[in-house]
Formats: structure tokens, C-alpha cells, sequence
């Protein structure tokens, strides 16, 4: 903790305040990780990365590598990237197809399922009993529609439990697959960013910055999509509890009663996908799912549905990140798929202006806490208007701070566990 700064979590988040040093100091950094990222639930791939026997990626559970396989009998797993001799990684490839690893450093050689085959030079090691010297698994690992977490904790809430009424979304991804399936083979971009895990988590559902920050891309694309954001917008946010928040489009979509337009086009000029959905769902339900669209969803801690795009994010120091980013691809559907990898690479790719912006304010706000003064950071814009849905979930309007209040609401609660 800083030096003269208070030490009780009900002194450095208060009802609408945060304290400045939540997003900076290391030594809350490292119980973050402790509490959150090696306790609750994290997101860490999804299965169609590796759809072969002894197919892997590797990936982290915060800053931890872990090797995500699967398996001989085609089930995933998670294996800590970590030869159990001197700590070196086993793997050093992001993909690939191995039924082996053998560390680098000594050659000690492992099974994909962690178990120890052999080392260098066994003659050194007579009497030793290699079965307590495999890699080290994730103690639990649950997958929902395809999408894989992991928890370091033997114990605890299920992943159902977890996610609660966040599932919905999950779903809601799926429905507009026409087979229910996604296909997450695009790859990967990483964007590394100098500020605090938390800032982006926040930044994810917060629906009060699009309309400067994004004004630029919004103005050269002619989207339609700043309006969600503007003060007369009917768009709403939504905490599901557990920290999941989103930003709810679908009553504005609703209002415009036409398919596709929350991608910017229509169904005619989709012809293909528009048939599949058909086929699969029904014409019926075909338009609904075609009208509503994707989830602009954050699942506490680190899993960013945008759309047509995924986020994942990966906290490295107390000032220091990295977001991995993949267009969503639906499984046997070319045609609109071909659409969401343009538009990602358009959006978050090398010369994309949408994460660059974000980037940007990340890492200037990282950069403004550096003055002590005020400080607590404001977050009671629309405190006023919160109210619940249907469903009993708190909702406010998509301006509103509603997502960053709920997400430490439930952040302090983890820390005083």
C-alpha cells in the first residue's frame, strides 16, 4: 500500500468513489491476483482453438502461461506452463500439435496430459518417483457454449453460478451462429496498454465516453452506432451481478424493427447467412435473433464481448496490460464471416481507430493519477435513475455509471473475502 494512504477497502471504495491508488499500487496488484485471478472464475479460451486430439494454445490466467489441450480422449484441459525442475516454460509456441512437451532447459520431457515421461541423464535421478514431478493442471476448468474457464480454486461456485444471468448473453452470441457454434480461428492481436487491468474492465460497458472519443470513426463509417450512446438514446446498461455488466442495445434495434442493422447493413445483402438462420431457427425466430444482434457484454474478470469482436484481458503489472482480440466467427458461415473480420480489422486491427482511442484514454488516465489530488474518482453519474427490469437486474441509462459502481460493488467484496 502507498505510504499515508488509507488500508480498509471501505475507506478506498466508497458508495460512487474509488481511490486513486486501487489503479496503481502494486502491492493491491498482488492481492488482486490472489483473490480474483487465482480464485473466481477466469475466461481462457474457447474449444474450437484446439478441435483435434493433442491440438493446444497457450494463454493466462492473469499474468500465469498455461497450455489449454486437448487431450487423447478429447477433453480439454489446462496445464501450468512450468517445468516443475528449475521453472522454465514447456511451451514456448502460441499453437500446434503435440502429444509431448520437453523443456528447453534440461529436456525433461512431459505427456500432454502434465505426466513426467523422462528427463536427461535419468541415471542421476535413481530412486526419484516421477509421478509427483508432472505440470501442475488448473484444478477446475467448466465450458459453456464452447467458451472455456478455469478457476484455480478447488473449491467454489459453480461456473453456472458464476455467471448467472450473464448466460443470457452467451447465448445470445450463439443464436446468431446458424449452427449454435462459433469458430475462433481468425487469430489473435495483442495490444498492450500502460495503465491498470481496471481501467479497461470499466471502459468495456461504459456507454458515456463513445460519443467524443469514437466521434471521429463514427463520422468517416457513417455509423449508427453513436446514437446508442447519446442523451436521448433508449439503450440501457445492466449489471447481472458478479461484476458482469452490459451495454443493452436491443431496445433501440427493436425500435428500428430491421435485420441487420445492428451490423450496419441488412439481410438482403447477406443472402447466405440470412438462408441459414432461416433453416436453423425458423423465420420467425430467424428475424428476431437477426434484429437483436450480438452482446456488447463485460464478464467479470476478463472476458470483453464487443459485437463481432472478443477481448480478453490480461493484467501483467499494476500499470501495465494487455488486451487479446479475435473477430467472432460463426462455424460454417463464410459469407458474414468474411464481414466481421473486415470490420474487426477495420476497428481494433493495426490501422483501427476504435482501440487506438480507447488505448489512448487508458493510458492517459493511468498517467493522471500520478496527481495525488483529488483523491477519489467520481462515479455517480445517473445514481438517480437506477432501476430494475423485469428480470430483477439493476439497469440504467447507457450513460450512466452504472457498470463501474456494480463491478467495484462486487471487486470489494472479492478483496474483503
Amino acid at each position: 500500500m502507498e505510504h499515508g494512504l488509507p488500508t480498509q477497502w471501505d475507506q478506498l471504495i466508497q458508495p460512487g468513489m474509488v481511490h486513486g491508488s486501487l489503479y496503481r499500487d502494486e502491492m493491491i496488484f498482488k492481492e488482486e491476483l490472489e483473490k480474483i485471478w487465482f480464485k473466481t472464475w477466469v475466461y481462457v479460451g474457447h474449444v474450437s482453438e484446439t478441435p483435434d486430439a493433442n491440438d493446444f494454445v497457450t494463454k493466462h490466467i492473469g499474468p500465469m502461461p498455461v497450455i489449454m489441450i486437448r487431450n487423447r480422449r478429447g477433453e480439454i484441459e489446462l496445464l501450468l506452463n512450468r517445468c516443475p525442475h528449475r521453472g522454465n516454460a514447456v511451451c514456448v509456441l502460441d499453437k500446434g500439435n503435440r502429444a509431448t512437451f520437453t523443456c528447453p532447459y534440461h529436456s525433461w520431457t512431459f505427456a500432454n496430459d502434465g505426466t513426467l515421461i523422462n528427463y536427461a541423464f535419468p541415471e542421476g535421478y535413481a530412486g526419484t518417483d516421477k509421478s509427483r514431478l508432472g505440470l501442475s493442471k488448473v484444478p477446475r476448468v467448466s465450458i459453456y457454449r464452447g467458451f472455456v474457464f478455469a478457476s484455480m480454486a478447488a473449491e467454489g461456485p459453480s461456473l453456472l453460478d458464476h455467471l448467472g444471468g450473464a448466460r443470457r448473453t452467451l447465448d445470445q452470441v450463439c443464436d446468431n451462429s446458424p449452427t449454435g457454434e462459433l469458430d475462433l480461428t481468425a487469430g489473435f492481436l495483442r495490444h498492450k496498454a500502460k495503465a491498470n487491468w481496471k481501467f479497461i474492465l470499466e471502459n468495456e460497458c461504459d456507454g458515456y465516453h463513445p460519443a467524443f472519443v469514437h466521434s471521429s470513426i463514427f463520422s468517416v463509417s457513417d455509423s449508427a452506432i453513436g446514437s446508442l450512446y447519446g442523451n436521448d438514446a433508449v439503450a440501457v446498461t445492466r449489471s447481472f451481478g458478479h461484476g458482469h455488466t452490459e451495454v443493452d442495445p436491443r431496445p433501440e434495434f427493436r425500435r428500428r424493427d430491421a435485420p441487420m442493422s445492428w451490423f450496419g447493413t441488412t439481410a438482403e445483402r447477406l443472402p447466405e447467412y440470412t438462408a441459414q438462420m432461416i433453416a436453423a431457427y425458423g423465420e420467425e425466430r430467424a428475424r428476431q435473433i437477426m434484429i437483436d444482434g450480438m452482446p456488447h457484454v463485460m464478464i467479470f474478470p476478463n472476458l470483453f464481448i464487443a459485437e463481432i469482436q472478443i477481448f480478453v484481458i490480461q493484467p501483467v503489472l499494476a500499470t501495465e496490460s494487455i488486451q487479446h482480440v479475435t473477430a467472432i466467427q460463426f462455424k460454417d458461415s463464410s459469407e458474414i464471416n468474411r464481414r466481421l473480420r473486415q470490420q474487426t480489422m477495420g476497428s481494433v486491427g493495426p490501422a483501427g481507430f476504435l482501440l487506438a482511442d480507447d488505448t489512448e484514454m487508458y493510458e492517459r488516465n493511468q498517467r493522471g493519477l500520478e496527481i495525488k489530488s483529488p483523491e477519489f474518482l467520481y462515479l455517480k453519474r445517473g445514481e438517480h435513475r437506477e432501476r430494475r427490469d423485469e428480470d430483477g437486474f439493476l439497469i440504467g441509462h447507457s450513460t450512466d455509471d452504472l457498470p463501474s459502481r456494480e463491478i467495484w460493488k462486487h471487486y470489494r467484496a472479492l478483496m474483503e473475502a
